[in-house]
């Protein structure tokens, strides 16, 4: 059976932040793009870091209680980062995110070079065309 790879599921038009762009921007980009988190990339292009809905929840929660709403993505980012490369197997990156309980989009990466973004939605698409019988992409 073919081995069914990142590449064939990952969405390669990413939203991507800085660690100093504004979490209310952050927020905007994340509804507008209908997509639960995003990566962080430093100036240089590097992943540094992912935003999620989760991370902009607990930045709204901080400010309101220190009566500072707002602030930098790079102070709530989340920093321990999981990645996978366009040609792993997809199954064997599905189960690495269960096991480590990441709730997360996982960034696809092609050595120090973002190509694209994992979701779980993508690997339910996945199982949702197997189960109907389509051929892996």
């Amino acid at each position: 059976m073919k081995s069914i790879k990142v590449k064939d599921y990952m969405s390669d038009y990413v939203l991507k932040f800085s660690p100093t762009d504004d979490m209310y921007r952050a927020i905007e980009g994340l509804r507008q793009r209908d997509v639960s988190s995003a990566p962080v990339l430093d100036k240089e292009g590097r992943l540094v870091g992912m935003l999620s809905q989760w991370c902009c929840l607990r930045s709204l929660v901080h400010g309101s209680y220190f009566e500072e709403v707002g602030g930098q993505i790079g102070d709530f980012m989340q920093t321990e980062l999981i990645t996978a490369g366009p040609d792993d197997d997809l199954v064997d990156v599905a189960e690495m995110l269960v096991e480590r309980q990441w709730h997360h989009g996982v960034p696809v990466m092609d050595g120090d070079r973002l190509v694209g973004m994992l979701s779980c939605s993508d690997i339910l698409t996945m199982v949702n065309e197997f189960e109907k019988g389509k051929p892996p992409k």
